[in-house]
């Protein structure tokens, strides 16, 4: 009985050489398919949004759909949030003849910023971007044309990015260009693991206001009210150098989140032991 069950035994294990290479090219479809649709997930757009802080309470990227992402390639959106540090990023996609007042009440107030730079604004204002290294602030990479990155290929985001950077090395001097702000807040899982791979660190923000409509300014007190109504431990404030608006209002923002216990920072600082914090970083002065 046991030598008749041989020949089915055989049947089950042996396969023709057609059948064998049926079974391998279906796995290498089902092998394609499925890294075709992780290319994809991995391409998928995303618009940052985060739900508000309101009366110092934190605000929140958990119900966004991207956090995971966020996380896993060490994109910034908060800062510590134990302690009552504030960061101050702007965006200069191109000027709009405020940036000259706005750092002039930095250097007065003595905080640090980032200033984030397209390929416009490094060859039409290479004046105010030395100025901005010059006197201590982070230059970032905003990229050079101000696309939607999601839509274009790997090369095309190197591309981009080292052309602001070595523009802006040629007028500062320094190559240090470590912080990205995607245009325009789009982003997917591939852009972030990109440009981590360039040795960027993607910034977003926690703390915004539609600032960036020159035709839609609503004054000084406005701009004032809607940043400092979102202040919170660790905010990544989030302003456009083209707003009237924020470069009148800066100065009161500066002292109102002073007056509340605030310390603003360089994104620099983040990650450092407490001892290095105990001395906030100031700007240097320019010679």
């Amino acid at each position: 009985m046991k030598v008749a069950l041989i020949p089915g035994l055989l049947a089950c294990f042996l396969l023709s050489p057609a059948a064998v290479g049926n079974a391998a090219a279906s796995a290498a479809a089902t092998a394609k398919t499925e890294m075709a649709s992780a290319a994809v997930a991995a391409d998928v757009p995303y618009h940052f949004g985060f739900k508000r802080s309101v009366g110092g309470q934190l605000p929140s990227i958990n119900e966004e759909g991207f956090k995971e992402i966020v996380d896993r390639h060490g994109a910034i959106f908060l800062g510590d949030t134990s302690r009552k540090d504030l960061f101050l990023t702007f965006d200069n996609g191109y000027e709009n003849g405020y940036t000259t007042p706005i750092l002039d009440t930095l250097k007065t107030k003595k905080v640090p910023a980032v200033f984030f730079i397209t390929g416009h604004y490094v060859k039409d204002q290479p004046e105010l971007v030395k100025r901005m290294a010059a006197e201590g602030h982070l230059v970032g990479n905003h990229s050079w044309s101000h696309p939607d990155m999601t839509t274009i290929p790997d090369g095309k985001i190197k591309e981009e990015l080292d052309r602001v950077k070595q523009a802006s090395t040629q007028l500062t001097g320094t190559d240090k260009m470590r912080y990205l702000r995607p245009p325009r807040g789009i982003f997917s899982e591939r852009v972030l693991r990109v440009t981590k791979e360039l040795g960027y660190t993607n910034v977003f923000w926690s703390v915004a206001y539609k600032d960036w409509d020159v035709n839609d300014q609503k004054g000084a007190s406005y701009a004032y009210q809607k940043v400092v109504s979102q202040l919170h431990p660790g905010a990544v404030i989030l302003l456009h150098s083209v707003s009237k608006d924020n470069a009148a209002a800066l100065g009161s923002i500066i002292d109102e989140a002073r007056r509340q216990g605030y310390e603003f920072r360089s994104l620099d600082d983040l990650g450092k032991k407490p001892e290095s914090e105990a001395q906030p970083q100031q700007p240097k002065e320019a010679k």
